[in-house]
């Protein structure tokens, strides 16, 4: 009997504790390559080195699985690895279980990489986040299910997830960022920022080019935008500083807040501002065009220019001189 309830406890532990290994793949290329990598499932970690090499660190863990639902786990992941020229091809596959995880065996991936330090990367995955550090090159990256994490990119910035978060340090080059279920956190983007969350706030430290975001779950602040802005939120407060005569139309809505504009002294709009829930006011001499009203302001700053639209249902409106 002792010997039945020991193997029990054994057996427990080897299920709860499963399998573990990874596999390593490196690859000589030359800076200026690019490394793509395609997975069903798992997260993903880029960093950089001196070297010119692609270096590959795949970690396996499979829970729940005895010693045949592990192999059976094991012959259903295809791994693919291959070089052409000075980029790297990765391709994962796992022909996953119908019936879901729950207490059934699962099986968890994550990549741990090293590329040079002048490189572009194209990531994928379907299960996990991402997280890519400083690099001189484009990143784009894709996850059904994780947050996205970037550092100080010298290129151009492409970031999708349908659950989680993204935050960019800073990117030389144009940034697009969507995401369905968290937030946008930007930092100093010397591109255009074309930016959308159906579930957080956005913040947005600098942008020398235009801006376009938009969320429905929260509010948008923008500390430094040189071309022209485009802001809506159905769920939250707008805060814009804008530090440079606009080119075109700028537009601001709300309906769930108030809306706070810095421009600076001598900029030339034409204002178009309304709120049914609170007041309209600015800092800067206006002709106003019809009656004055305390809910809505139209007229001309400095003469006029490109219109500056600003809409809520939620507070009211201000606009300062910076």
């Amino acid at each position: 009997m002792k010997t039945k309830v020991l193997f029990s406890l054994l057996l427990l532990v080897t299920l709860a504790f499963g399998f573990t290994d990874t596999v390593t793949k490196e690859f000589d290329v030359s800076e200026g390559g690019t490394l793509t990598l395609e997975s069903d499932l798992g997260s993903i970690n880029v960093t950089t080195s001196g070297s010119d090499q692609v270096k590959i660190v795949l970690t396996r863990k499979i829970r729940n699985a005895d010693d045949d639902e592990t192999e059976d786990i094991l012959n259903k992941l295809e791994m693919h690895f291959d070089q052409s020229g000075n980029s790297v091809n990765v391709d994962i596959n796992y022909d996953r279980p119908r019936n879901g995880w729950g207490s059934k065996p699962q099986l968890n991936l994550h990549f741990e990489i090293t590329v040079p330090k002048t490189y572009n990367v194209d990531l994928n995955t379907a299960g996990g986040s991402i997280s890519v550090d400083d690099l001189k090159g484009s990143a784009t990256t894709k996850t059904s299910g994780g947050s996205i994490t970037l550092g100080r990119i010298q290129g151009p910035v492409k970031a999708n997830t349908s659950g989680g978060s993204i935050s960019l340090t800073s990117s030389v080059g144009d940034a697009v960022l969507k995401t369905s279920g968290g937030g946008l956190k930007i930092g100093n983007v010397e591109g255009t920022i074309d930016g959308h969350t159906s579930g957080g706030s956005i913040t947005i430290e600098e942008a020398r080019g235009s801006v376009d975001v938009s969320t429905s779950g929260g509010s948008i602040k923008v500390n430094e935008v040189a071309g022209d802005l485009s802001a809506s939120t159905s769920g939250g407060s707008i805060k814009a500083y804008m530090s440079k005569q606009p080119k075109s139309d700028c537009k601001l809505t709300t309906s769930g807040g108030g809306i706070d504009v810095y421009l600076v002294k001598d900029v030339k709009v034409s204002v178009d501002a309304s709120t049914s829930g609170g007041h309209v006011s600015t800092d800067f001499p206006i002709t106003v065009q019809g009656k004055l009203q305390s809910s809505k302001l139209k007229g001309e700053i400095n003469g006029g220019g490109p219109q500056l639209y600003l809409r809520t249902s939620g507070g009211s409106i201000d606009i300062y001189e910076k």
